[in-house]
């Protein structure tokens, strides 16, 4: 039995989708031109749990917690036909703006596209009324947030973060060699399943860097509804200037995510965005366990206690079988030691400048990922 299995309150082995190759052409027309696009997934699915949009054929056992800003419900279900346990995410589309309604849109449809196994699935998407249900696997170990939150306060081990940081750099290089910006790249959007695979979710702050067929050096609008995720942007998307941001802008997220493991906290996660860029300016790189890039204790204690968090994809913090952290154990980052491959690999992202940031492909190579890995199963 793995240290996970001793946290997990319920575990299913989940199916995977087998990947389909898509046209990266027929990807972008949907993510630049946006047009109107039905909920409904391929007829190329055929099963009956990924197929059935009958609203009976699903039972709710349990809201386990809230995403998008509070405007989308997350439950555990069951498919009755199967016995499958499944996660739904309801949103009362009347609700949304017409911002957030385009954003749903882009989720729902960018998940329909893209085939990877670190990319979180949408099994099936359909409405009610306006009520939008997108069903998708039920992912037992929830996000590597509410493990944090849950079970780790004060970080995460190396092997841990190993496995969860590995998977999830494998789908941002697939959305990356597909010409797409994740933009929001942080624990809350890196789920687990209940045997141990690691999936990237929060497509619905992605930007493609392809435009009428041409693929782009660099982009320049800001993300919407970016204020939950501005403690993991990069300094040059912060910045906002003449030079604009590109993939290389993730990679410096997947060391704010490293640096958000270890500790347990969220680095800037209390500054304002003026300090906070300033802070993310100045060098040298920061350590993972800077205690000046932390929040103080009194912010950690009730973020560590609040299960929601925002975007469609994220996973949120289950209101059943969760304990309560001693407020003496939230006070400041874990004392503990991490490699020098951890710490090359936190250096290597957090570069400054975007250039001197490895790519994607680069990163799955990189020296921390070739130690021995730590088996969830």
């Amino acid at each position: 039995m793995s240290l996970l299995d001793c946290f997990c309150i319920s575990r299913t082995r989940v199916e995977s989708l087998r990947a389909e190759k898509q046209s990266e052409t027929s990807i972008h027309q949907y993510l630049v031109d946006e047009p109107t696009h039905s909920w409904l997934p391929s007829s190329t699915r055929t099963s009956e749990v990924i197929c059935s949009t009958n609203v009976s054929h699903y039972e709710l056992q349990v809201e386990i917690g809230r995403g998008f800003d509070n405007l989308t419900s997350v439950h555990l279900a069951r498919h009755t036909p199967t016995g499958t346990l499944v996660t739904i995410k309801i949103t009362n589309l009347e609700d949304c703006t017409e911002e957030r309604l385009k954003a749903l849109q882009k989720a729902v449809i960018l998940s329909h596209f893209f085939r990877h196994p670190n990319i979180t699935t949408y099994w099936t998407v359909f409405t009610v009324g306006s009520w939008l249900w997108v069903i998708s696997p039920f992912m037992a170990y929830g996000s590597a947030s509410q493990l944090l939150r849950t079970y780790f306060p004060e970080g995460m081990s190396e092997p841990l973060i190993r496995n969860i940081l590995f998977g999830a750099v494998r789908g941002l290089n697939y959305l990356h060699q597909n010409g797409c910006i994740h933009r929001s790249f942080k624990a809350s959007h890196i789920l687990i399943s209940g045997d141990g695979l690691v999936t990237l979710s929060g497509l619905s702050h992605l930007r493609s860097l392809v435009k009428h067929g041409q693929r782009h050096r660099a982009v320049y609008d800001f993300p919407q509804f970016s204020t939950s995720v501005q403690p993991w942007l990069s300094p040059e998307l912060l910045r906002q200037d003449l030079h604009g941001y590109n993939v290389k802008s993730d990679i410096y997220s997947v060391g704010i995510t490293a640096c958000e493991l270890a500790s347990g906290q969220v680095p800037f996660q209390d500054m304002h965005r003026t300090q906070m860029l300033l802070q993310k300016l100045k060098g040298p790189p920061y350590s993972p366990l800077d205690i000046s890039i932390f929040p103080q204790s009194e912010s950690r204690m009730k973020n560590s206690r609040s299960g929601v968090d925002s975007g469609i994809g994220e996973s949120v913090l289950a209101s059943s079988g969760t304990r309560t952290v001693n407020s003496d154990r939230l006070q400041t980052p874990s004392s503990k030691a991490f490699s020098p491959a951890f710490f090359s690999l936190v250096q290597l992202c957090l570069q400054q400048d975007p250039e001197k940031r490895p790519s994607a492909s680069s990163l799955l190579s990189h020296v921390f990922f070739k130690q021995p890995y730590f088996e969830f199963l």
